[in-house]
């Protein structure tokens, strides 16, 4: 039986974090004081493809960024990100029960993850 199941994600995992940016090809998330534009703040930070300024993960589960309105990194790419993180989290916590994973992506960019329960 067949179930399409959306997933919201909080960005908090570390495996998670790690593999996403494995998988975008970006650095690997840095822990401690992240420079923003205005400020400096405390968390993960990251840095997209084209942005200016890393982005800034705190342990409050706030995401904070500064892309000037996208003059500073394109939106698309926190987006891809994201989806990175939710594709990469659910795979993670699908191995974690002994499931196996397969994905594709689609036309419109979107992922398919299909995880394999044995019956």
């Amino acid at each position: 039986m067949s179930h399409t199941v959306t997933i919201q994600a909080e960005l908090k995992d570390p495996a998670a974090l790690e593999a996403a940016c494995r998988r975008l090809q970006l650095p690997l998330p840095t822990r401690g004081p992240v420079r923003l534009f205005d400020r400096i703040a405390e968390g993960t930070g990251i840095q997209l493809d084209g942005w200016r300024f890393p982005i800034c993960l705190t342990d409050r589960g706030e995401l904070l960024y500064d892309n000037f309105g996208g003059f500073w990194g394109l939106p698309e790419k926190l987006d891809q990100f994201q989806q990175a993180y939710a594709v990469e989290k659910a795979k993670l916590e699908a191995r974690k029960q002994g499931y196996t994973c397969q994905e594709s992506v689609l036309a419109d960019g979107s992922i398919r993850l299909n995880v394999l329960v044995e019956a």
